[in-house]
């Protein structure tokens, strides 16, 4: 809220409509993604004095007026879970935490009047039965992944489908092999949107999503589209992950937008409509979840003449058809980065461009890129995801203790466009 409001305060009024741009530090900023670095890199110590500034003006509004705020987790009491608690005493603790072990990825959409109650008991619940991973609680229901062995995982699905505010089948349970392991820690926490698209769940909801195609319908939906080559032009195979995701796996012949984040799809969408205009779109992404707010994005413009979705994702359609079109890795949001059902390779190393397709994070501290390095160049030092990255490695290699204060743009981001066009 501070960054955003000291960036406003830059904005030029006598600008025409439409046409922003900011003045600052002698310096005028047409693009927003230009503002926001300069303030970034610039006034860093001006926006945390405005940020604490804020902070201790909300601390003394919570202390005087407490009665006004909404329940939090701190004000739910152990008697509102713990008849949604299953009894393990029969279980041992060797059963929970040894063993073969297993993934889960899921999603419910649902009215949820007070989401911190869900979200204490899935901590509750986690814990109890020693799963690591992330689950995400809002009003308009529950996105999670976690892991666990298999005795874990089971008594975890049971307790899910049978508390009485989720109507889930065991069908909506996305597993692969894993474990506790795949994840560093646990983390359940309430948000505002399940899946983080950053446009408001109640002016685009999910009720509004394009039509499910089971797993054995989009296959005849892809083939059909295959069939036609270069003579179809009115249908698109649209991939609504992030870039690095698609890059180590995707439908043959897919359209796959070149952004970092899904909060950035809905402006990808906006200045893309002449792409969609009059087209059958067929949407996939990893478990279903993105194009369930993806397609109703989509749909809220009404360009389309037809919107369809790949119910269960990805992880579905491997389950049901693991040498289909479907070529290359999945990507996953944990410690494994990606699971395999066929040998493609559709990637290559960033640094000699041999077929690789095994994520690492980039060894600079403090950059989040993932890259792609193969074994014979990461022995030669090519660790990191960009030269820039990769000399600022090197004194950190050579003892160097000091840390930036947060998370630092290189080549990869900056050259990155934030919204491509593909028009």
């Amino acid at each position: 809220m501070s960054f955003a409001a000291f960036v406003a305060s830059k904005r030029e009024a006598t600008q025409e409509e439409g046409k922003p741009c900011w003045c600052c530090c002698v310096q005028t900023f047409k693009e927003h993604s230009a503002i926001h670095k300069h303030v970034a890199r610039t006034h860093d110590s001006e926006i945390k004095q405005l940020t604490q500034a804020a902070y201790e003006h909300m601390l003394k509004q919570l202390e005087e007026e407490p009665e006004t705020q909404q329940p939090s987790e701190r004000d739910v009491k152990p008697m509102d879970i713990s008849t949604w608690i299953p009894d393990i005493s029969h279980i041992s603790e060797e059963q929970l935490q040894k063993g073969l072990g297993r993934v889960l990825l899921y999603y419910c959409y649902c009215q949820l009047e007070n989401p911190h109650v869900i979200c204490a008991w899935q901590k509750a619940l986690c814990e109890k039965l020693r799963l690591t991973g992330k689950v995400r609680v809002a009003t308009e229901g529950i996105n999670g992944t976690v892991g666990g062995t298999n005795v874990a995982t089971d008594i975890y699905i049971d307790a899910m489908l049978s508390h009485p505010l989720f109507k889930m089948n065991k069908e909506d349970f996305k597993i692969s092999d894993g474990g506790a392991e795949c994840f560093t820690d646990l983390r359940v926490r309430v948000y505002k949107e399940i899946v983080p698209m950053g446009v408001d769940p109640d002016v685009i909801s999910y009720r509004h999503a394009g039509v499910h195609l089971e797993p054995e319908r989009f296959h005849e939906e892809v083939e059909a589209l295959l069939a036609k080559g270069n003579l179809c032009n009115d249908t698109i195979l649209l991939d609504c992950r992030n870039f690095y995701e698609s890059k180590i796996g995707q439908f043959t012949h897919c359209l796959a937008p070149d952004i970092r984040k899904f909060s950035y799809f809905p402006d990808y969408v906006d200045q893309n409509l002449d792409l969609f205009r009059d087209k059958k779109v067929l949407m996939y992404c990893t478990g279903g979840i993105r194009c369930e707010r993806g397609s109703a994005y989509l749909c809220s413009k009404d360009v389309c003449k037809e919107v369809y979705q790949l119910k269960g994702g990805i992880h579905k359609y491997l389950e049901r058809f693991p040498d289909g079109f479907y070529r290359g890795k999945l990507f996953v949001f944990d410690e494994r980065y990606s699971i395999s059902s066929n040998s493609d390779v559709i990637s290559d190393c960033r640094y000699c461009g041999c077929p690789w397709d095994h994520y690492q994070l980039c060894s600079t501290q403090f950059c989040c890129q993932l890259v792609l390095s193969c074994p014979r160049c990461r022995q030669e030092g090519h660790t990191a995801c960009c030269p820039t990255c990769q000399t600022k490695g090197q004194p950190q290699r050579e003892g160097s203790s000091v840390a930036p204060q947060h998370k630092e743009e290189c080549e990869c981001t900056d050259r990155r466009p934030r919204i491509p066009q593909d028009v």
